[in-house]
């Protein structure tokens, strides 16, 4: 029989935690671990008499998805399943856990229905009921089967870790996001994308409903929904005519269920006065939640029972502000205005940040860099060097980091000592452990296993000490104990903001001699002539073993488009015009857009994919017929990989990708028209001769490109820092 793990974070939950314990005592699981979280009531308390592991981490260390895999990562159970602090296990759960583990072999993971308590108010109570009940099967007279029912692709991907069960070979493939909210939806989204079944058990009921008072229930809401569109792309719809028909149904539906509970007179009037604000509001806070990145960040923190801004309405000119530090206001010294001034008193603010988010910029335009290390005969020669390289802070995703990983993963498996150095002027990972860095680097991008670091504390000086963004260079340069240092430059990133602090920073950068390994000529030849710097190119590379044509049948007429609304140099306003005007002259083209969890709106139907894993686009571009990259900058890795997977690919001219393939490569370039865009994706869909030139051509022009080679032409870059302080010292 498998073993059974389960997990129970808590903060707080001393109403129900010892009943819930109980509960699982009765139920005969293996093992319980409660990872606490800062409880300023009995919780701990009760753990420790309950006889379970507890596990205690700091209030800023948790978050939905890293404290859950934190938790199966402690436990050892086959079977791992977890609960939230106020649902309480029915007699039955664990056993009808077990039982659905055995009705397929893909099967990994399980949920079951959260049963309203007796004091919870009647409409979450329906609503609750309805709701699961929406999940069960129906026999041919209409009546709810009690039995479990399986889910696969194409069926709803809900899931909840209010009361949940996983197979541990599951949760290791798959793993949850380090997301703010609804990690376990993602999870739900991912597995099934991942050819693994999911299944809705009945019999593993929980008892639990959140039952706030009307203000905090509408925050709720609003939480609820952003984290739905952050991990899953869902926006909830409004409007004024809609809602008030939402509302009616709804009130009579409570009506009905209170009519049946035996609930009449003025106790289910004033339930049904207390029911229509609360389905108003739902309304309205959902709409508000699944469009939160719109909002000012002062007004998402209002908004939220979290208290959180996220998304392109918490920016401030470009840049998040450090997480945890507010609004920044300025104080003034000056006295209070005098009677019948019409500007009002100024209020006095506390320090909140130890220093200005970019004082090491300034420490270095006003002391200049560290000195280097004397140089030493022979030092770019030697066969294993010490290499640090300085990142900016990363998440699930990134390219540029993915590059980086690339190639020191590489760089450390030749035999060199490497380190990595994350540079946090923002304060992003203020509450991540090292550890958890390290792991979360080998998990999104590549297996390095040297030592990661959070700040500078610990420095040990470097052969050659690499910058990576523009972000991490001031606090590079700061560093002392280095022989040379290095800039690997992944685009040209002051054209990443308008006239902006960010974009003088950005540039600045380029003028403090450092040699520069760029990521394509384009890149090389324009800091060379822009910036005067010492500069030389290294070529992408393509994980060929991830990155084939597939063996999949190519969908007709089907065009993908890396829609990367979040970033404005993917040019996304243009690329959906350019598919409209497509659309317009073929309706029967198929468009998928992919690559973010924001749905677009947009003036033609299409189809939405989140962010996929390497294999899952490797199959992506496998299937489609034509593929979609714009790049206003650097020319990204992105069409290298649909090339790879025999997927012709249009991309903008005049840029970057000319000095990679050529005016007349493997790609179709057109330029910054939509027009001119939607000719060249119609000239591939229609001329099936040109389609198979551009597929083939693609495929072999890549097949040079691998990471050993990118792994190549960086290291020799890293080697000719160091030659060029031997040469200055006269030494070679």
């Amino acid at each position: 029989m498998s073993i059974v793990s389960v997990v129970v974070p808590v903060k707080d939950g001393e109403r129900y935690l010892e009943e819930l314990l109980e509960a699982l005592a009765r139920e005969g699981v293996d093992e319980t671990l409660v990872i606490d979280s800062g409880s300023r009531d009995r919780s701990r308390e009760i753990a420790r008499s309950a006889g379970v592991e507890l596990l205690e981490i700091d209030p800023h260390e948790f978050a939905h998805g890293r404290t859950r895999n934190l938790g199966a990562e402690r436990t050892s159970g086959e079977l791992i399943c977890f609960l939230t602090q106020d649902a309480t296990p029915c007699p039955g759960w664990l056993a009808a856990y077990r039982d659905v583990f055995a009705l397929e072999e893909r099967v990994g993971a399980a949920y079951g229905p959260h049963l309203p308590r007796t004091d919870t108010s009647p409409m979450i109570a329906r609503e609750l009921t309805e709701f699961f009940a929406g999940f069960q099967a129906r026999g041919a007279d209409g009546e709810l089967l009690r039995g479990p029912v399986v889910q696969r692709s194409g069926d709803p991907s809900f899931l909840s870790n209010v009361n949940a069960c996983y197979l541990r070979a599951c949760w290791e493939e798959i793993r949850f996001r380090d997301v703010a909210y609804s990690e376990d939806q993602a999870f739900g989204a991912d597995m099934l994308a991942a050819g693994w079944a999911k299944v809705y058990q009945p019999a593993a009921a929980v008892l639990h409903a959140h039952d706030y008072p009307p203000g905090e229930f509408m925050r709720r809401y609003f939480d609820e929904y952003r984290g739905l569109r952050e991990s899953t792309g869902h926006v909830e719809p409004f409007g004024a005519l809609d809602t008030a028909r939402y509302v009616r149904r709804a009130l009579a539906a409570d009506r009905r269920w209170m009519i049946e509970q035996g609930i009449g007179g003025a106790e289910r009037t004033r339930w049904l006065a207390r029911a229509a604000g609360h389905h108003a509001g739902r309304r309205a806070f959902s709409a508000l939640g699944s469009r939160s990145q719109r909002l000012p960040a002062r007004l998402q923190r209002e908004l939220s029972l979290e208290g959180r801004a996220a998304g392109r309405g918490a920016s401030n000119g470009g840049a998040p502000p450090p997480r945890g530090s507010g609004e920044r206001e300025q104080v003034t010294g000056s006295p209070a205005p005098g009677a019948g001034s019409p500007v009002p008193a100024a209020r006095p603010i506390e320090r909140k940040l130890s220093g200005e988010v970019y004082d090491v910029a300034a420490r270095v335009w006003s002391s200049g860099p560290a000195p280097l290390l004397e140089p030493v005969p022979g030092m770019a020669e030697r066969e294993r060097l010490r290499l640090a390289m300085v990142i900016p802070p990363f998440s699930r995703g990134s390219g540029g980091h993915n590059t980086l990983f690339q190639i020191f993963t590489r760089l450390e498996q030749r035999g060199h000592a490497c380190s990595v150095w994350l540079a946090d002027c923002y304060g992003y990972a203020r509450a991540v452990w090292p550890a958890v860095l390290r792991r979360e680097i080998q998990e999104f991008f590549a297996q390095f296993q040297g030592p990661v670091y959070k700040g500078f504390a610990g420095w040990q000086g470097a052969d050659v000490a690499i910058a990576t963004g523009w972000q991490t260079v001031h606090a590079m340069l700061e560093l002392d104990q280095c022989r040379a240092r290095a800039y690997i430059v992944n685009d040209h990133e002051p054209e990443f903001y308008p006239a902006s602090t960010e974009h003088a920073l950005a540039a600045d950068t380029y003028r403090y001699g450092l040699h520069c390994i760029a990521a394509s000529p384009w890149l090389r030849d324009l800091l060379i002539e822009r910036y005067d710097a010492s500069a030389e190119a290294f070529q992408l590379g393509v994980d060929h073993e991830t990155y084939r044509p597939r063996p999949v049948a190519r969908q007709p007429a089907t065009v993908i488009y890396y829609a990367r609304y979040a970033t404005p140099r993917r040019a996304v306003p243009i690329g959906l015009m350019a598919l409209a005007e497509l659309k317009r002259r073929r309706p029967d083209v198929r468009v998928v857009l992919f690559g973010t969890g924001e749905v677009l709106d947009a003036s033609f139907p299409y189809e939405h994919i989140d962010v996929l894993s390497p294999v899952q686009l490797s199959w992506l571009y496998s299937e489609a017929t034509v593929g979609l990259c714009l790049s206003l900058t650097n020319f990204s890795l992105m069409p290298k990989e649909m090339l790879a997977c025999g997927l012709p690919c249009v991309e903008l001219a005049g840029v970057s990708a000319e000095s990679i393939f050529g005016s007349d490569g493997p790609l179709e370039l057109a330029p910054l028209d939509p027009g001119r865009i939607a000719d060249a994706l119609e000239h591939l869909l229609e001329d099936h001769g040109k389609w198979e030139s551009r597929s083939r051509e693609g495929v072999e022009f890549v097949a040079s490109h691998t990471w050993e080679h990118a792994t190549d032409e960086v290291e020799a870059g890293l080697r000719h820092a160091l030659g060029e302080r031997s040469l200055a010292a006269g030494l070679r």
